[in-house]
């Protein structure tokens, strides 16, 4: 048919594999000392869906420390067919804007994104434990090479 060559992309198995990370999640956390709060315990509620057709994971979460809301964020992840990386583009209650997505790949069972800013470099890790549990920390890194914990967790699946 004629028409073939108009119908809608469809999601690649790259984009399916991110659907590991949707659900209802409960975490606990560690946050590391850093220039913008002081470390400690908190627990979060993370919400996340497979949107937009099946190419995007959604992803809201909101901590809690001390029974205030500490920390809140929005992330949206997609895998880009041009250059076969993955992108996670970021958004946090710290106000700051990224000037590009963290991107990158699996390694084994961990999905690594990386971004850079002005600030420096952040690294997402987001680690499969198994089909109800996964872990994620955030590093930060002035030069992309030694990386510092900001924020670790483990998330379990609520149903």
């Amino acid at each position: 048919m004629a028409e073939d060559h108009l119908a809608a992309p469809k999601p690649l198995e790259e984009h399916r594999r991110l659907a590991v990370f949707a659900g209802e999640w409960a975490g606990e956390e560690m946050v590391y000392p850093s220039r913008w709060t002081a470390g400690g315990p908190a627990t979060s509620q993370v919400t996340a869906r497979i949107d937009l057709d099946g190419f995007y994971l959604i992803q809201d979460s909101r901590q809690m420390r001390e029974g205030k809301q500490s920390f809140a964020t929005h992330g949206v992840f997609t895998y880009d067919r041009e250059d076969r990386l993955y992108k996670l583009f970021w958004h946090d209650s710290l106000g700051y804007y990224p000037p590009s997505p963290a991107s990158g790949g699996w390694s084994g069972k961990a999905l690594i994104l990386v971004r850079g800013s002005l600030r420096g470099n952040a690294r997402h890790v987001y680690e499969v434990i198994d089909d109800n549990s996964y872990s994620m920390k955030i590093q930060f890194s002035p030069d992309a090479e030694g990386w510092a914990d900001v924020l670790t967790g483990v998330y379990r699946r609520l149903h």
